[in-house]
C-alpha cells in the first residue's frame, strides 16, 4: 500500500494537507514554491516529482510529451491532440477544466455556497456589484483543480472577453478540510474574475481562485501580467468553444457562474468529475424552444 492510499484510508491525507499548507507563511511558500518547482537539475527533478506522485493523483499518459525538464514544467503540460473532446451540442456550455464539483446550483439572490452552511456574497467575490447584478438567482459550479490534474482551461462556448478584474490576496488552500473551517475562503483568496459574453448576448464569468503553491494564474490574452493592486483590466479577445484560454500554475479552483436561464446539465453535483469539454451547464430556455417548438404557442 503506498503512504497516499494509506493516509487516505485513515482519513488523514486532505487534514494533513490542510495543516502542512496553511500554518506556514503561505505567500513566502508559495513564491518559493513557483521558484523551486523550475529547477531542471536531474536529481532535483526527480526528487520533486516523487514526491509529488507520493501524495497526489497524477495521470501523464494523456499528456502530449513523457519527458519533463522540471516539476514546473510537468504542472503545465499540455495534452495530446483530442485527449479532451468538447460537447458539440450548442445548447451547452462545456466544462473549462478537469475538476471535481464542488458547491454548485442556484444563486440564491447574490448569495452562494463555499460548502453547505457556509454561504459568501457574489458581489464580495467578483469585487463588482454591477456585475454580481447580472448573475442574480443565475446559476454556478465550483470547479477544484486538485494538484495532479491538467491545469489549463478552456472556453466553455464561442464567447469575448470583455475585462478581467484581478483582485489581490491571500493564499489559503482550497481543499474540502480548509472550506469547511474557513468562512468565505474564495472571497480571501487571490483572484481573476474573467467577465465575458456569449455569441448569444448573455454574460458568462469564470473566476479562477489562487491557493497556496499556486505561483501564478495565466492569462496569455492579456499583455499584464495578474500581480500587484487590484485592478479592472479592459480585454477584447475572442474564443471558441473548447480553446485554451489560460492556465494555472498549480492546481486550485475556478467558479463558473451563468444567469438565470441556465441549469446545471443532469448527473452534475458535488463530487462528480468532470473533464475539460465535457457538458456542464444547459440553456434551458433555448433547449426547451427547441425540443418542444410548439409549446409558445398555447
Amino acid at each position: 500500500m503506498t503512504v497516499r492510499a494509506a493516509l487516505r484510508r485513515a482519513g488523514q491525507l486532505e487534514e494533513l494537507n490542510f495543516l502542512l499548507t496553511n500554518r506556514i507563511p503561505r505567500r513566502l511558500a508559495t513564491r518559493f514554491m513557483g521558484w523551486f518547482s523550475r529547477i531542471e537539475l536531474a536529481p532535483v527533478r526527480a526528487a520533486s516529482m516523487a514526491l509529488w506522485r507520493t501524495f497526489c493523483d497524477v495521470d501523464l499518459s494523456d499528456a502530449r510529451k513523457q519527458s519533463f525538464a522540471s516539476l514546473h514544467d510537468c504542472f503545465v503540460r499540455e495534452l495530446a491532440d483530442g485527449a479532451r473532446p468538447v460537447t458539440a451540442d450548442p445548447d451547452l456550455l462545456a466544462s473549462p477544466c478537469d475538476a471535481i464539483v464542488g458547491a454548485c446550483g442556484r444563486i440564491e439572490g447574490d448569495r452562494l455556497y463555499q460548502v453547505k452552511d457556509l454561504p459568501y456574497r457574489l458581489a464580495d467575490l467578483l469585487g463588482d456589484e454591477e456585475h454580481a447584478a447580472r448573475y442574480r438567482d443565475g446559476v454556478y459550479a465550483t470547479l477544484r483543480l486538485t494538484a495532479g490534474m491538467y491545469h489549463h482551461f478552456h472556453a466553455p462556448h464561442d464567447l469575448t472577453v470583455e475585462s478581467v478584474r484581478y483582485i489581490y490576496g491571500d493564499t489559503w488552500n482550497v481543499n474540502p478540510v480548509a472550506l469547511k473551517r474557513i468562512e468565505r475562503l474564495f472571497c480571501r483568496n487571490e483572484r481573476a474574475a474573467v467577465h465575458t459574453r456569449l455569441e448569444g448576448g448573455e454574460p458568462l464569468t469564470l473566476v479562477a481562485v489562487a491557493a497556496i503553491l499556486v505561483a501564478g494564474i495565466r492569462l496569455p490574452f492579456l499583455v499584464e501580467e495578474l500581480r500587484g493592486p487590484t485592478r479592472t483590466i479592459p480585454a477584447e479577445a475572442a474564443f471558441t468553444k473548447g480553446e485554451r484560454m489560460g492556465w494555472f500554475e498549480h492546481g486550485s479552483t475556478i467558479i463558473m457562474f451563468a444567469p438565470k436561464g441556465f441549469e446545471l446539465c443532469d448527473g452534475i453535483g458535488p463530487g462528480t468529475r468532470i473533464r475539460a469539454g465535457a457538458a456542464l451547464l444547459q440553456n434551458a430556455c433555448v433547449r426547451q424552444r427547441r425540443l418542444h417548438p410548439n409549446s409558445l404557442r398555447h
